[in-house]
């Protein structure tokens, strides 16, 4: 008898929708106190999960809830970071910003 594989869920920050933790882009706030994009989703700190759905992007972002769930006030210009950075991602999953 095979044995079905755990698949861990995350719940998206934004819309509350709870999917696998590989469709979801983690953003972390590191040991340092520093808030990026996790592309692998193990970098060691306190995560927060978000849809690759630009809305949920906005709406995340622009509302505190991020700041809520690191717990942390995060800077504009840091949001704003986090945004271009999603935007260029989608850009080259999407094959518009490849050369």
């Amino acid at each position: 008898m095979m044995r079905t594989r755990h698949i861990p869920e995350r719940t998206c920050l934004a819309c509350g929708e709870k999917l696998p933790k590989g469709g979801l882009i983690r953003i972390v706030r590191t040991l340092a106190g520093s808030v990026e994009m996790d592309p692998n989703g193990r970098q060691a700190g306190r995560g927060a999960y978000l849809c690759p759905k630009s809305d949920c992007w906005e709406r995340g972002l622009s509302k505190g809830a991020l700041d809520r769930v690191l717990r942390i006030s995060v800077p504009e210009e840091t949001k704003e970071r986090l945004k271009a950075q999603y935007k260029e991602q989608r850009e080259f999953a999407t094959g518009n910003g490849a050369p």
